[in-house]
């Protein structure tokens, strides 16, 4: 049976103040100079790092270059092993939170299980998602054994889960990342699995985010914050009177949570602004007149050009998590607007290239690396 949700939290002045310089950096962002080829190495350097700061804050001790070196399967550390599992698993769960978003998919229970099941593969394992807990879990101190926190019961975690997900697509009236707050706290507060809830909160808030418009280009970490004020992060999101679920935390009032939260948001989208700027002031050509007129995916498609000279309608879908007919479909429209050009016109294997224009920009940028 569905549990009704009602957070309790005030919007302070703090709250305000953050909103306020989240929202500026965001209206920036489109505006900054900032080449294909750029874009696409702080894209992928976010990806990195919110990896290794969200399974660092779990305990895995792989640094930044070994993570990057397992990512890419150029690397193994014996002993490392579960690290290196944990690793593939929530790269491969946050490419696929980024499909999600691209393509608008809302948030349900079941995309949130899939989220799980994904943090707690390998990467490569074909998944289901994954049923909540059929037993009682505790959280511990990692020194002293000693009970920190005492999760909801396992018979009440499905009507739980059923009343978050359905107050996260009610709540038109409530900023994204209010409610991407909120929706961290309740899925850390209800710790509906043995293991992964960490992960799986964390890259929920991130699909919320992204969802909502506040992706920056994926450029952003809001793990490396956690991860560099942890202490905080435990302080904010362990809120009730009590360490058991039925005494305090249910109810409690988590504006601290929210105060933390959007601090972090806007302390990351401000560092967007600063690694964007100086990515242009070392040297990279503005394009950013043309790249202006481009939207969101037309932005993205740019990478593969670096790549491939002709792509693909499937290779589209792949990027995005299109069906087949809406990849075509969206290939069609681009070829319309002068965005791409077809350069086989077999329907089986129809290849498109970019326009002249967009094609200069990348031969551009690939010649000055």
């Amino acid at each position: 049976m569905q549990k009704k949700f009602e957070p309790s939290y005030t919007i302070t002045p703090k709250i305000v103040n953050c909103l306020t310089r989240i929202e500026a950096a965001k209206s920036q962002v489109p505006y900054l100079p900032v080449t294909p080829t750029v874009l696409a190495s702080l894209r992928e350097s976010a990806r990195f790092y919110t990896t290794h700061y969200s399974t660092l804050i779990e305990g895995n001790a792989l640094s930044p270059d070994q993570i990057e070196q397992v990512i890419k399967h150029k690397g193994h550390f014996p002993g490392r092993e579960r690290d290196e599992h944990e690793v593939k698993g929530y790269y491969a769960a946050l490419k696929q939170v980024e499909q999600w978003a691209a393509a608008g998919t809302p948030v349900t229970e079941k995309i949130i299980q899939t989220i799980h099941a994904l943090v707690m593969s390998d990467g490569k394992a074909k998944i289901k998602p994954t049923v909540y807990r059929d037993g009682q879990n505790v959280i511990q101190d990692s020194r002293t054994k000693t009970i920190v926190y005492m999760p909801p019961e396992a018979k009440d975690v499905p009507g739980l889960m059923t009343g978050m997900v359905n107050w996260i697509n009610k709540r038109n009236e409530t900023p994204c990342t209010i409610i991407a707050s909120i929706a961290h706290y309740q899925f850390a507060t209800i710790h509906p699995y043995y293991d992964g809830n960490g992960r799986t909160a964390r890259l929920l808030t991130t699909l919320l985010l992204y969802l909502g418009g506040y992706d920056l280009k994926g450029l952003y970490s809001l793990e490396e914050y956690y991860a560099r004020n942890l202490s905080a992060y435990y302080d904010s999101i362990s809120i009730g009177e009590s360490h058991n679920y039925y005494f305090g935390r249910a109810h409690a009032d988590i504006t601290p949570w929210i105060e933390y939260f959007v601090e972090g948001m806007a302390t990351s989208f401000e560092n967007v602004i600063k690694q964007m700027t100086k990515a242009h002031e070392q040297g990279s050509p503005d394009q950013s007149r043309s790249i202006r007129k481009l939207d969101p995916r037309q932005r993205k498609v740019l990478t593969l050009f670096q790549e491939f000279e002709t792509i693909t309608s499937s290779q589209i879908g792949e990027l995005f998590g299109f069906k087949p007919r809406t990849s075509a479909e969206v290939c069609a429209t681009w070829v319309e607007e002068g965005f791409l050009e077809i350069t086989d016109f077999s329907n089986r294997g129809r290849k498109y290239k970019l326009s002249k224009q967009y094609e200069d920009i990348v031969m551009e940028q690939l010649k000055r690396e």
